[in-house]
């Protein structure tokens, strides 16, 4: 990674403000899941211990237009002062007379976490008089938010221009795998995608074609593509405008399709279900996910992988007599020695359900920067920091 860290950086006595992605689910004004708080820790600890005060910022949820009690930061602030040894200070402002009060009187070795960065106006259009005003607040900047990092947000990518602006450690580690994965991956280099359209991943299919040795497609996208081979997909969810560019990706041999397929009556979990071939689905049934002849043969393209990518389940996984494709990738993946990145809620969910979590080498906290880096696009947030 060619972009400077918190580790090339002189932190002792400054105020450093910090973007995390602190976008947790919240249940009855508690945090239901701190994974994403966790992993902003060993950043938020180094700064700590190396003498900094620590400033940081989020968006959470969506708020429309303006602050929303339901989007308080104020419960994750409660939940991240039981998980650190140090004081956590709240401001309820994101910039204003109170935040910058609150950061003045921070102490060396404490942390202060402002307000949604979302409950203003000018963070999503990158105002810069907003970037302006948070800048005054510190005196360095660390970006740690992969999953905020392919926004061009006032936290993110605007108030890097007015201090020094250094990547943290979740995003070094994010930018160094799947970057890796694009600019020189060890070979065979697999790319897995899935999930309901082609759509959302159209860049990322052609630009992993140049680069992958083979891009096994799977999921709700797949039926597009079998429509645009002319193979008959009856009530299955299909993208027709889609049809055009899945004509023109098939022409790559390093495109394969499920070879069988998992049908139901109904888009319902207790629906009656049947193996067919591809091309054989009847009228009146629809795919919700690959068949045991799929899985075996993408399980024999990642044995003796290099790299492997994944993104997106291969079937209606939520649904459990119709998750079994997504697991036994899940488990394929797993068991194929190669570098293991895995990207996408769903995809990440089917890891940590399988119990696989621990047996691949990156998992990646950053569902659309992790598409968008796919895809061979800069992020604005890394593009903005300090270069080495």
């Amino acid at each position: 990674m060619n972009k400077k860290t918190v580790r090339d950086i002189d932190l002792k006595g400054k105020r450093v403000l910090v973007r995390v992605d602190f976008n947790v689910p919240l249940k009855d004004g508690k945090v239901g899941d701190d994974t994403r708080i966790r992993a902003a820790l060993p950043t938020i600890q180094y700064l700590i211990s190396n003498g900094a005060a620590v400033i940081l910022c989020s968006h959470l949820g969506r708020p429309k237009g303006g602050p929303d009690p339901a989007f308080s930061m104020k419960p994750v602030a409660d939940h991240l002062a039981r998980l650190v040894t140090v004081p956590v200070h709240f401001s309820s402002e994101f910039v204003g007379t109170e935040a910058q009060a609150a950061s003045s009187r921070l102490g060396q070795g404490e942390i202060l976490l402002l307000e949604n960065t979302r409950f203003h106006p000018g963070e999503t259009r990158n105002d810069p008089e907003l970037s302006k005003q948070l800048a005054t607040m510190a005196d360095v900047f660390v970006n740690d938010a992969f999953g905020s990092a392919h926004r061009a947000h006032a936290s993110t990518e605007g108030v890097a221009h007015h201090l020094p602006a250094v990547a943290g450690f979740l995003l070094e580690k994010e930018i160094k795998y799947l970057g890796q994965a694009i600019a020189d991956p060890a070979r065979p280099f697999v790319a897995i995608l899935g999930g309901a359209k082609i759509s959302d991943k159209i860049g990322v299919i052609r630009n992993l074609l140049t680069k992958a040795d083979h891009v096994l497609i799977g999921g709700g996208m797949a039926n597009t593509f079998f429509k645009a081979k002319g193979l008959e997909v009856a009530d299955s969810l299909v993208e027709d405008e889609a049809l055009d560019t899945a004509k023109e990706l098939l022409g790559s041999p390093k495109l394969h399709l499920p070879a069988d397929l998992v049908l139901a009556n109904a888009f319902d979990n207790a629906a009656e279900s049947q193996t067919v071939d591809a091309g054989n689905v009847p009228t009146g049934w629809r795919i919700l996910d690959i068949g045991p002849k799929t899985v075996q043969a993408f399980a024999g393209l990642l044995k003796g992988a290099g790299t492997v990518v994944w993104n997106g389940p291969m079937g209606v996984f939520e649904f459990p007599n119709f998750s079994k494709g997504t697991f036994g990738v899940a488990q394929a993946v797993a068991g194929s020695g190669a570098v293991s990145i895995i990207g996408g809620g769903d995809s990440v969910a089917a890891i940590n359900q399988s119990g696989l979590s621990g047996k691949v080498t990156h998992i990646s906290t950053g569902g659309g920067a992790s598409l968008e880096m796919l895809e061979g696009l800069a992020l604005p947030g890394v593009a903005a920091l300090m270069d080495r």
